[in-house]
């Protein structure tokens, strides 16, 4: 078991992570400082300004005397009124500022963070629970940075210049009180260990619950087709619930450790309270030096209270921030090397060799996706990958730009190993047309656009119009200007992809992939998605290496060169016509789906 002062640092450790995110604003956190500090004092001020005025304002017999005295004593007040109020401000300002400019960075870093992971990393990782650190962990250190730990010092300075005062002024029973506190003290960091650990588990549930919402929100349309809505509900009502009772706990043991603090510590400033009462009775202390003093003791109590509420929000955040920084501290396995090989840019067809690849996922580890795969591809060549699912041929595409790195084997991109290229460099030279099309949130223009992002107008819609996609976009309300919705819900599956394959041809790179792009289609949609990519393969000949994985043979027949793969291995190449006449495996698919 650790020991209190290891509890202590815990939290401490926990919330260093955000030292790199506060560094840059240096002169802001000073300012604040400094205007905290000032806060503080003006509200010690008080209890002295009123000692004045007891003993000084109220014990003359001059009636005169005694109204001009009252006057400047209660204008002494005001000042140290107006002090505390201008400062307090320009302390709020200054920390709200930095909580909101914080978390701001925290979430950019975040999100860019996983934006560079490989799919290694999201084969494990839900992307409800990246959300949920993302909103729900970053508001709890926003809490934190924006106005708990600003409390927390403010009331930590207010609390010990109140210790000191009290000291210095009722130094016998004040020793006796500070002795009290610290027994209070160490008990309470001990019990602070627990928060902490149910305040991290407490998170974990929330994000589990933003998983299985975002997991069913985005299949929303096969749930209700399957009557599952009820279900589904129940299921995330079971983690909501889970994330309650975990939350219950937390908040007790946080009840109990606030609770211990504020009894233990009042009756502690009670009993040096009932010392001074004594004194005053005995007549060795004035009735305004124990107004002072009982003005001390509220201030310790209230600030010891409010460290007790902010070491519970510390201890919340730092389980937040654990999170947050375990996120930002993992790697990908897939990283630019440190001195990459620099690669001409070049409109050519790239020549493509894979060399004795082996491979398997991290997440099949037992299972080889690709064994002993040897493939030279040459420059302007167009090549067929077909074969069973499962085959290895979508493994081909993601080992190609780099998404994986092989057990075994290398990969050459026109002569030169992919592993040594800059990541960018390697990608920028491939577009994509993915068998399930991503449409995002924005127009039409804008999602073609994003195959190259410093496109014209002009660039654009001439893209559209060889992918066959600018007859239904100038169909739609506003054109190119049409919102199509999430994932593109107002088109259909052969208008989605063919935006998608406008977008490849927007990019016009050397090398591009075409992966069962007409799979998932009807008759219709698929004459005119084969027409674009046909368009696609057409524009450019000899300069633009295409690589095609179809289940459907109709797509492949004119491909240079078809090779079939098998449990990972290559089992025969030829063309569409040599292979049929082998009658190997390629020629029992042909027959399958030629003569249906």
């Amino acid at each position: 078991m650790s020991s209190p002062r290891e509890a202590a640092k815990a939290p401490v450790k926990s919330l260093s992570g955000l030292l790199p995110f506060l560094k840059p604003y240096r002169v802001r956190i000073g300012l604040a400082f400094v205007f905290l500090v000032m806060a503080a004092v003006t509200t010690l001020l008080f209890p002295v300004a009123l000692r004045s005025l007891i003993d000084g304002g109220l014990v003359s017999s001059d009636k005169s005397v005694q109204v001009m005295a009252l006057q400047e004593h209660f204008f002494a007040l005001f000042a140290v009124a107006v002090g505390l109020g201008m400062f307090s401000a320009a302390r709020f300002y200054m920390v709200s500022w930095l909580g909101e400019r914080v978390t701001a960075d925290i979430r950019n870093a975040v999100y860019g963070h996983v934006l560079q992971q490989s799919p290694e990393f999201f084969e494990t990782t839900q992307t409800g629970e990246v959300l949920s650190r993302l909103s729900a962990d970053t508001t709890l250190v926003q809490t934190v940075v924006g106005s708990s730990l600003s409390m927390g010092l403010r009331n930590a300075v207010m609390g010990l210049g109140a210790l000191a005062l009290l000291v210095w002024n009722n130094p016998y029973v004040m020793i006796q009180v500070f002795g009290v506190l610290v027994l209070i003290v160490l008990p309470s960091v001990w019990f602070g260990r627990r928060v902490r650990k149910l305040s991290r588990a407490s998170q974990d549930r929330l994000a589990d619950s933003s998983a299985i919402a975002a997991e069913v929100l985005n299949a929303i349309s096969l749930v209700q087709s399957y009557t599952a809505e009820e279900r589904e509900s129940k299921r995330f009502a079971k983690s909501t619930d889970d994330t309650f009772q975990t939350a219950v706990t937390r908040s007790k043991a946080r009840s109990v450790l606030v609770a211990f603090i504020i009894i233990a510590t009042s009756a502690a400033l009670l009993w040096g309270l009932y010392q001074g009462t004594q004194a005053v009775v005995a007549g060795t202390m004035t009735p305004g030096h124990l107004g002072q003093t009982v003005v001390y003791v509220i201030i310790l109590a209230s600030a010891f209270a409010v460290l007790g509420e902010v070491y519970g929000d510390l201890l919340r955040a730092a389980g937040a921030t654990e999170r947050l920084m375990e996120l930002l501290g993992t790697r990908s396995p897939i990283q630019s090397p440190s001195n990459p090989l620099v690669k001409q840019a070049t409109r050519v067809g790239s020549a493509i060799h894979f060399e004795a690849i082996n491979f398997h996922y991290p997440s099949r580890p037992a299972q080889a996706a690709l064994s002993k795969f040897s493939l030279s591809i040459q420059p302007g060549e167009t090549v067929a990958l077909v074969g069973a699912s499962g085959a290895g041929k979508s493994t081909v595409f993601q080992l190609l730009m780099r998404f994986y790195d092989p057990i075994s084997g290398q990969i050459t991109l026109d002569g030169l190993p992919i592993a040594q290229l800059e990541l960018n460099d390697l990608r920028h030279r491939i577009a994509i047309v993915p068998q399930d099309a991503v449409i995002f949130s924005t127009s039409a223009l804008e999602n073609i656009r994003y195959g190259r992002p410093e496109a014209t107008d002009a660039e654009v819609k001439a893209a559209a119009v060889d992918a066959f996609a600018h007859d239904f976009i100038m169909q739609l309300p506003e054109g190119y200007e049409t919102f199509l919705g999430e994932r593109g819900v107002r088109l259909s599956g052969g208008q989605r992809q063919r935006i998608a394959i406008a977008r490849a041809m927007l990019k016009n790179a050397p090398l591009l992939l075409l992966d069962e792009a007409t799979s998932a289609l009807d008759a219709e949609s698929e004459r005119m998605v084969q027409a674009a990519l046909e368009s696609a393969m057409q524009k450019h000949t000899g300069q633009r290496t295409t690589l095609i994985i179809a289940h459907r043979l109709a797509t492949v027949q004119k491909a240079d060169r078809i090779v079939v793969l098998d449990l990972g291995q290559i089992v025969e190449q030829g063309t569409h016509d040599t292979l049929v006449a082998a009658n190997g495996v390629y020629a029992r698919l042909a027959a399958l789906q030629f003569t249906q």
